[in-house]
This record gives C-alpha cells, structure tokens and sequence, in this order.
C-alpha cells in the first residue's frame, strides 16, 4: 500500500503580507539575531515566539568552541519559554538568520533537532504552533503547525 503524506504551507512574496502581529514576529527574529554568538559559523540566527499571555520571547543561536555544545535560536527560545513561562503555550514562532555578509532572501527551516523540540512542545502543550519562515528581506513561509515540519515525528507515545 503506498500512501502520501503532504502539508500545506503559505508562500507570501515579502513580510509587508503578513499580519501585523505575525510582522512583528517576524521583526524581533530578525532583531534577535543581534544577541546570536556565532564567530565559528558566522551564520546568525534569531527566533522570536508570540505566547499565550501576549508576551513574546526571543532567542538567538548561541556558538562553544565545542561544537555539540552550541545550541540552536529556536531551542534556545523553547527552553527559555518551558522555563520562565512554564504555564504559557506558544501561539506563533518566527525565524530569521543573518549570514554576516551574505544575502539573507530566502526562508530558513529549522534543523532536525529542532523540528524534534518543536514536536515535543506542541506535544506537551496539545497546542499547534504556527511558524513563519523568512530571511532579512525576501520570500516569507508561514506553516500552520510545527507538527507539518516532521513527519512521523517521534512523539514518545510508544514510551507509555
């Protein structure tokens, strides 16, 4: 039996088409990618989450000497938020990247490890995460549910 599996997603031509509150998401990606520490990659990049309370939360990619020990904008926001607003749920997350002197046009998808975290809060709040993809400038990708970045994603229900 061969079956399919498919997601829709909406591709916007520049930022100025989002929603005022998912562009001004957007915006604080991109400003955080100010706060990003990447002098071995010099690839920057900044998440900005809209939470359930109305606040919204930033994160940007933090670069160790020791590779593995870096961590990515977008965990590091899901564990600032799991953190310090443990009753809150994330309604929309933005990223962005800055690759210091290189163009930043094109929307930027989060890395395996990421699109895990993602999971595992959606999964732990059952609430869908809305996610705008974009660079500095350029194309903007806004995903109805972090869930449509993983497919058979491991959600830890065969661990019950």
């Amino acid at each position: 039996m061969q079956k399919k599996y498919a997601f829709d997603y909406e591709l916007l031509d520049h930022a100025g088409l989002l929603s005022d509150s998912d562009q001004a998401l957007l915006n604080a990606a991109i400003k955080a990618t100010e706060t990003a520490y990447a002098p071995y990659s010099n690839f920057k990049v900044g998440a900005a989450a809209l939470l359930s309370t109305g606040q919204i939360v930033i994160g940007s990619n933090q670069e160790s000497a020791s590779f593995p020990v870096g961590i990515c904008a977008e965990r590091t926001l899901l564990n600032s938020v799991g953190s310090q607003y443990p009753e809150a749920t994330i309604l929309t997350m933005a990223i962005s990247y800055d690759p210091l002197n290189k163009p930043s046009e094109a929307p930027i998808s989060p890395c395996g490890m990421c699109r895990q975290s993602l999971l595992d809060y959606e999964n732990r709040y059952h609430a869908p995460i809305k996610i705008v993809l974009a660079g500095q400038s350029g194309q903007v990708m806004v995903i109805p549910t972090a869930s449509c970045l993983l497919p058979f994603g491991f959600d830890g229900s065969i661990l019950k």
